[in-house]
């Protein structure tokens, strides 16, 4: 864990997402919630000593930053997406992502259930706990359902998956969105930004989160005025020029596939 200012700390060893609270004075505010029992368990013995959880945030409707909420307190808050998305949940679906990133964590928790958000949004809100503000705005991008964390009095945002440091995810993206939500969160006042997965960074990373993006919308764009088909853009934009390795990755190379499918999908019309 990490205290990137005098009130907020972030825990980017997890397996799975990035997580943080902000400790006000009347009470804790998480930002996601760790997908892995075990995790989220130490996650909520470690907050415990800074205060009482009174809010949840969660910035995405993926299970890797939502299926931990059943171990905390507090009201949560999210996007609408996000709320249906969590009621569409299935055991099986944390279940499957166990199995590949920490098969010790099963058979399941028993006591692990889907915890629903109790207010949503659909825009933006704002909200004040103690001395602190928190923005919460709809930043369509990673999915349509992103929510970013703004708090003016420590400088910095929460961002979840719509930048990240490592290969981004398409497959449920809105592309363009994407783009202008970069651009909307370069307009914030911020001195470090916490990403969905990777380190800790500061506002410059956002161009070269817009330029990743880009890449991608370019690479399925090109192989869509060639008039491939969607098989052929699949095989063929190998996106090996900037992920050298990409291929010898049977699982990375399943992300490229199913990204590259859903930008052919969404591009092509």
């Amino acid at each position: 864990m990490q205290q990137i200012t005098s009130n907020v700390y972030v825990e980017t060893g997890n397996r799975g997402c990035n997580t943080g609270f902000i400790v006000t004075k009347d009470g804790i505010v998480m930002v996601d919630t760790p997908f892995i029992p075990a995790d989220a368990k130490k996650w909520r013995d470690e907050i415990a000593k800074y205060g009482e959880v009174r809010y949840i945030i969660d910035g995405e409707p993926h299970p890797d930053h939502v299926s931990g909420n059943c171990w905390f307190g507090g009201t949560i808050i999210a996007h609408d997406g996000t709320r249906q998305a969590i009621m569409n949940a299935k055991p099986e679906d944390i279940i499957n992502m166990l199995k590949r990133m920490a098969p010790d964590q099963l058979p399941l928790d028993p006591e692990f259930k889907y915890r629903l958000p109790d207010i949503t949004i659909s825009e933006r809100m704002t909200f004040y706990l103690g001395n602190h503000t928190f923005h919460l705005i709809a930043l369509p991008g990673h999915s349509p359902y992103q929510v970013a964390v703004y708090i003016p009095e420590e400088r910095v945002v929460f961002t979840s998956d719509n930048v990240v440091r490592d290969m981004p995810l398409f497959f449920q993206s809105v592309p363009y969105g994407w783009l202008d939500s970069l651009k909307q969160l370069q307009k914030l006042e911020i001195d470090k930004i916490i990403p969905g997965h990777g380190n800790i960074c500061d506002k410059s990373f956002l161009q070269e989160m817009i330029a990743t993006v880009q890449y991608w919308i370019d690479a399925v764009e090109s192989a869509i005025k060639r008039g491939w088909s969607l098989e052929e853009t699949v095989e063929k934009v190998t996106l090996a020029d900037k992920y050298p390795q990409i291929s010898q990755n049977q699982f990375r190379d399943g992300i490229r596939r199913k990204s590259v499918a859903h930008l052919y999908e969404v591009l092509k019309k």
